[in-house]
């Protein structure tokens, strides 16, 4: 009985969230957006390997982790002040919307990673218990809007490499259920560089 209200709950956070973040308006976020443009491109794909590109990322996500920045949940010296300047929550949303409704970025894979890469991306890897990326961000790196999993397909492998490990050491810690820091603490550099050169290639 408990498990089946937790999964009722559960659906309707999705659900409520799902609508919440549908309700930006992206013309309003393209105006609200103009000072992400000097690191993340006039069209949400960023020209420094570093930095995130956001174009065709999922609104929820996306307004997930601006909430989370103005509050410092998550934590960047730039990104905090950034997020912090927005005016309201409303204009998050928007400027979500916005981002999520251009164009996805396409990437290209390192050939050197591809092989294993793949190996760990789709299968994970048994001896050291490190999950496959593909059951919560799809095969083909589309995420999952409805849970708030982001899209990875076409983004900058040095940006995932980043974050990898930063979820590893946890410095970034906004994770739920701690999902990331527990599948990236069970990975090496190498294991991280290699599936972060496959991610680079993929097509939502």
């Amino acid at each position: 009985m408990k498990k089946t209200l937790v999964l009722v709950f559960a659906s309707l956070a999705m659900i409520g969230s799902a609508v919440s973040y549908a309700e930006g308006d992206p013309e309003k976020g393209k105006d609200l957006a103009a000072t992400c443009v000097a690191c993340h491109g006039s069209e949400g794909v960023s020209t420094n390997p570093e930095w995130p590109n956001l174009a065709g990322q999922g609104a929820g996500y996306l307004a997930k982790q601006l909430y989370e920045f103005r509050t410092e949940k998550r934590v960047n010296a730039v990104m905090n002040g950034m997020a912090k300047a927005i005016a309201s929550d409303e204009d998050v949303e928007h400027i979500a919307a916005y981002y999520a409704s251009l164009p996805a970025a396409t990437g290209t894979a390192d050939e050197d990673m591809v092989e294993e890469g793949t190996l760990l991306y789709k299968g994970g890897k048994t001896s050291t218990k490190i999950p496959a990326c593909a059951s919560c961000h799809g095969p083909t790196g589309s995420g999952v809007e409805s849970a708030k999993f982001p899209k990875l397909a076409g983004q900058h492998s040095q940006y995932i490499a980043s974050q990898l490990k930063a979820f590893r050491s946890g410095e970034r810690a906004n994770d739920p259920n701690q999902m990331m820091r527990d599948a990236a603490k069970r990975m090496s550099d190498s294991d991280i560089e290699k599936v972060a050169g496959y991610i680079a290639g993929l097509q939502d």
